[in-house]
């Protein structure tokens, strides 16, 4: 199993998609300058919290190489971070922009920007591995947020396949929060910060700021 560091790097070079990778390289022909590749995670290797995302937005981490950076969600979820100190900044421009997370890591269950932001089940299958390989090698994990229910169902899982059970048994409803038996991992749902959310108040900064200031908590309560 590679290190964090070494997966990281491996994880652009992915081919295995053949729709996504025609259309990164659709894109990539318009806009010669953007990423327009499989998109790593990023964040504190020793991270305590790791957030789980859908998949890169076309101008946003598909553009930048670097998750939830240049885009509306972006700009939701970084201000959240830093004001409960995970992240150095509150904003997320550019991968050279000097942001950091302390602390915490971002990943994805798809990692190429799919047309109409919509992987195909097969298409995050094929990715799951990667956040598979991820959550072995956090060994300071405490709490899992995910960031929608798609996330929710790709980390359950692969948490089920140790711990029983079955994915109707974890409805996936804003705030709740989930144990498990067979480790001290929480689980944390919530409405992913799009801008579809975000607009129709259906996720609002208060209650997103609730889910990370509870993730914090409960992260150093499990230590």
């Amino acid at each position: 199993m590679d290190s964090l560091a070494s997966l990281e790097k491996r994880i652009p070079q992915c081919r295995k998609c053949p729709r996504l990778v025609r259309y990164l390289s659709e894109i990539n022909k318009k806009f010669p300058t953007y990423w327009c590749r499989p998109v790593p995670g990023f964040g504190d290797p020793k991270a305590q919290i790791l957030l789980i995302g859908l998949a890169p937005g076309r101008f946003g981490s598909n553009r930048t190489g670097r998750m939830f950076t240049g885009d509306a969600s972006g700009d939701f979820l970084y201000p959240v971070l830093y004001e409960v100190g995970l992240a150095t900044k509150p904003k997320a421009i550019a991968i050279d922009d000097g942001l950091k997370l302390k602390n915490a890591f971002i990943t994805a269950v798809a990692r190429c920007a799919p047309p109409q932001n919509k992987p195909k089940p097969e298409e995050i299958k094929n990715c799951r591995p990667y956040l598979e390989e991820e959550l072995k090698l956090f060994s300071n994990l405490k709490v899992v947020v995910a960031l929608g229910k798609i996330a929710q169902d790709e980390y359950l899982r692969i948490r089920l396949k140790e711990e029983g059970g079955r994915l109707k048994d974890f409805p996936f409803r804003h705030g709740t929060v989930y144990r498990f038996k067979k480790e001290p991992r929480v689980l944390i749902d919530t409405y992913h910060p799009s801008r579809q959310n975000t607009n129709s108040g259906k996720l609002t900064m208060v209650m997103f700021l609730d889910i990370f200031k509870r993730a914090v908590r409960l992260a150093k309560s499990l230590n």
